[in-house]
C-alpha cells in the first residue's frame, strides 16, 4: 500500500517514513502542498496524510485540488484541535481527522479503517426513493426527470450514505456524528440539525415535512424507503 505523507516538518515526515516503513507502507514523502498535489497525481498513492498547515498550499487547498479529480482517502493529521478546523477539513472532503500528537497504534488502525475504503469493493447498487437516483459507488445524486444532477458537499454525503446504508433503521444521534465526524464532535448535535435540513432542501419533495429523511426527536435519524 502507497501512502503519500505531506507535512512541512522534516523531523515528522522522518519519524512517518520510519513507523510506516517498518509495517511495509510504501511512503511517498511531500514537503509542501504543491509538491503533494503534484506527487499525488504522479504516483496515484492508495491513501494521504496530510497536515493543514503548509506551505505553498495549505491541507485545505491540497484537500480541494485533489477532491477535483479523485476520491483517495485522505486522513488529516494537524497540531489543530479546534472543532471549526476539523469541520472544515471534513467538509472540504477529507475522510478523517487526527489531532497531534497521536500514538502508532491510533494511526495504524485509521490506516486500516481508510485501506477498506480504497476502490475496488463491490459495486453498490443506485438507490431510489420519491424522484431521487442515489449511486453511492459513484458519489452522484440525480433528481427529476428529466433527471438533473444534485450537487452535495462531501459531509452531506457522509450523512447521507450512513443514513441510506441503514434502510428502515434508527440511527442515533451519537452514531451519525461518531460517523460522519468521530468521537471528538458526538455531541455536537446541531451538525446534524443543520446538515439533515440541508439534504430535504436538496432532495425531498416537501422539506418542511420529510417523508424519507425523518427526525426520530431526542434519538437520531431514520431512511424510510419507497
Amino acid at each position: 500500500m502507497k501512502i503519500l505523507i505531506a507535512d512541512d516538518d522534516p523531523q515528522i515526515l522522518r519519524a512517518l517514513r520510519i513507523t510506516l516503513g517498518a509495517y511495509d507502507y510504501e511512503v511517498v514523502p511531500a514537503a509542501d502542498g504543491a509538491a503533494a498535489v503534484r506527487l499525488a497525481v504522479a504516483t496515484h498513492p492508495d491513501l494521504v496524510l496530510l497536515d493543514l498547515g503548509m506551505p505553498k498550499l495549505d491541507g485545505l487547498e491540497v484537500i480541494a485540488a485533489l477532491r477535483g479529480w479523485s476520491s483517495i482517502p485522505i486522513l488529516v493529521i494537524s497540531g489543530r484541535s479546534d472543532a471549526s478546523d476539523k469541520v472544515a477539513a471534513l467538509d472540504a472532503g477529507a475522510d478523517d481527522y487526527v489531532t497531534k500528537p497521536f500514538s502508532t497504534e491510533e494511526l495504524l488502525a485509521r490506516i486500516r479503517v481508510l485501506s477498506r475504503r480504497t476502490p475496488g469493493a463491490p459495486e453498490v447498487p443506485a438507490i431510489r426513493f420519491g424522484d431521487v437516483v442515489v449511486d453511492l459507488a459513484a458519489k452522484q445524486v440525480t433528481r427529476g426527470t428529466p433527471e438533473k444532477p444534485v450537487r452535495l458537499t462531501p459531509t452531506e454525503w457522509r450523512v447521507l450514505e450512513v443514513l441510506l446504508n441503514n434502510p428502515g433503521k434508527l440511527v442515533t444521534q451519537q452514531t451519525l456524528l461518531r460517523e460522519v465526524w468521530g468521537p471528538h464532535l458526538v455531541k455536537e448535535t446541531g451538525y446534524l440539525r443543520l446538515y439533515l435540513g440541508q439534504l430535504r432542501k436538496k432532495l425531498e419533495a416537501a422539506p418542511a415535512e420529510p417523508r424519507y429523511l425523518l427526525t426520530e426527536p431526542g434519538m437520531g435519524y431514520r431512511f424510510v424507503p419507497d
